[in-house]
């Protein structure tokens, strides 16, 4: 990341402020223009050609604010999305910067939240919050300058009740430090329970979870509601304090300037305008108030994206990564999610280069861990993790995924075709190397049968598809990838005995090529002419061995072979 601030605004914003700026003054002019007739008209010295000159000098000034307001707003529409571009193309690179780790950690719907709803509402400071502002401030101190001239007493009211704009933001600020930072803060996780929600739909349906009775949700909303109910019940009676005092300069100054204009010395006209101009100045000032309270609550979402962009950087480095040999080796790795309850204890083991080494075990054991810790998807709290005798601890989790193809049980798909959704896993593959991994992956025969065949669209997250059809998809990424190494995390898991069978005869002939695999299975019967089997229990690797070697040491290993036998006699 560059020492630039990605904040920076450029040439056309500040064209369109400077501008902003100037239409304000003009739209002053105005009230001068109206000033000028009624005067000659008080005094008798009106004719019909002073009313056309200023008629005319009120069109110029009208088509000049015109062609200034239209260029000037554009100009910060456009200055400001460039701002915006920049920040969602930082924010976008950033993420993928981000370790994997944090992804589950709760900070789901803070990084949607940020990446959508505080960079729109950044936008809106810059488009229209601050021009607003900047435009209503120059027409103000145009108008308090203008009541000065005309009698300083009133000038200096309305320059008072200005300067009372300072306490009613300072209250209206911390108003905002409170509740708009928890109204933030409730947004990001009421999104990421509605995320929670929507993945999870059949399932709380399922379970007559759906609706009100969804308390994770309802619950989130509630808080949601009640923090806006106080950011508003806190903040109205501020503004509605300071319209009181505004709007009451106005009988203030009419009511002081009666002596003068009785007594002669202050004019009808002076007297007409000093009771006019008052009212103007009053909304003015209600609107400064209004946009610098929400200028201040959105302020909030730049400081949300400051943050994202301040959170630390996965470890390792984006040199290239390509060892000759692709054993691998965790030599006392200790890991834990959660502070205190440890998952893996000084694990220690080599998978062989180019040999199976499949790894069981009861759930809740380790197993799908250790793939993570492969795959750099988490770091270990200690110990080493080893690609071909290089650590991949300074190796960046881009590097080392580039030598990993990966089917999990849960598979991922992308709203598109069948095609493009195969060759996501190498974008330069041609239609017949897709086509030739797909037959590999045993999915050509429910491929040809789809209305367009392989440039059929499959729904959001292959939605049109069966489990086995999906997962023989994800195999065929795997296949078409053609790394060196190889995770399988249970990929027959949850599916009917005929997808079962496909996609096993799918893997094995993923596994034809000669690969480093670490394959997790939930029954012994796949994994029993494996290279090394590792059974984990407890956080440890408690035996290894062949399986014929596991069998005779009559340990866990063989206990849970007798029983798997027996469930299927």
């Amino acid at each position: 990341m560059t020492n630039e601030s990605p904040f920076r605004k450029n040439r056309a914003f500040y064209i369109g402020v400077v501008l902003t700026v100037l239409e304000g003054i003009l739209s002053g002019c105005s009230y001068l223009s109206v000033y000028i007739v009624l005067t000659a008209l008080a005094s008798g010295t009106i004719t019909a050609g002073m009313v056309g000159a200023v008629t005319a000098g009120l069109a110029v000034i009208f088509l000049l604010r015109l062609v200034i307001y239209s260029t000037g707003y554009t100009q910060v529409q456009i200055g400001g999305a460039a701002v915006s571009k920049r920040l969602r193309l930082l924010l976008g690179d950033k993420l993928k910067k981000i370790p994997l780790a944090r992804f589950t950690q709760g900070q789901v719907g803070q990084y949607v939240n940020t990446m959508t709803s505080d960079v729109g509402s950044y936008e809106k400071i810059l488009t229209h919050s601050s021009g607003n502002i900047i435009k209503n401030a120059a027409l103000s101190a145009v108008l308090v300058g203008f009541v000065c001239t005309v009698w300083l007493p009133a000038g200096l009211i309305l320059l008072a009740v200005v300067a009372l704009l300072i306490p009613d933001l300072w209250l209206s600020f911390r108003v905002v430090k409170v509740y708009g930072v928890a109204k933030n803060k409730v947004s990001a996780e009421t999104v990421s329970g509605i995320v929670e929600y929507i993945d999870g739909i059949q399932m709380f349906r399922a379970y007559n979870m759906g609706g009100v009775k969804n308390r994770t949700v309802t619950q989130a909303m509630e808080e949601f509601s009640r923090v806006c109910y106080q950011y508003e019940a806190k903040g109205i009676p501020i503004g509605f304090g300071y319209n009181i005092i505004s709007w009451g300069s106005v009988p203030l100054i009419m009511v002081l300037a009666a002596g003068p204009w009785a007594a002669g010395t202050l004019s009808g006209v002076d007297y007409l305008m000093l009771s006019m101009l008052p009212i103007l100045l009053t909304k003015l000032t209600a609107s400064i108030a209004i946009d610098l309270f929400e200028w201040k609550h959105l302020m909030v979402s730049k400081r949300n994206i400051e943050n994202l962009i301040q959170e630390p950087e996965e470890a390792g480095e984006g040199a290239p990564f390509a060892p000759e040999r692709h054993d691998i080796t965790f030599r006392d790795v200790s890991f834990s999610y959660m502070p205190g309850e440890p998952v893996l204890k000084r694990v220690s083991f080599t998978v062989p280069d180019g040999k199976l080494t499949a790894i069981v075990g009861d759930s809740g054991s380790g197993k799908s861990t250790i793939l993570n810790l492969i795959a750099k998807f988490y770091e270990p709290q200690s110990g080493t993790i080893a690609i071909g005798g290089q650590s991949i601890q300074t190796v960046s989790a881009e590097r080392v995924l580039a030598q990993l193809s990966m089917v999990d049980q849960q598979v991922f798909l992308f709203d598109d075709t069948v095609r493009e959704n195969i060759r996501h896993a190498r974008p330069t593959a041609t239609d017949r190397e897709v086509e030739a991994a797909c037959r590999d992956a045993g999915c050509d025969g429910f491929v040809e049968k789809l209305e367009k065949s392989y440039d059929t669209g499959i729904g959001e997250n292959g939605s049109l598809l069966s489990g086995g059809e999906r997962q023989r998809l994800s195999i065929a990424r795997a296949i078409l990838k053609n790394s060196p190494i190889l995770l399988l995390d249970e990929a027959t898991a949850s599916l009917d005995i005929e997808n079962e069978l496909a996609v096993k005869q799918a893997i094995a002939n993923l596994l034809k090529e000669k690969k480093t695999v670490v394959m997790i299975a939930h029954t012994l019967s796949i994994v029993k002419n494996a290279d090394q089997i590792l059974v984990v229990a407890d956080g440890t690797i408690k035996e290894s061995g062949t399986h014929e070697e596991l069998l005779a040491e009559n340990g866990k290993y063989a206990a849970m072979w007798n029983a798997e036998q027996k469930i299927t006699v």
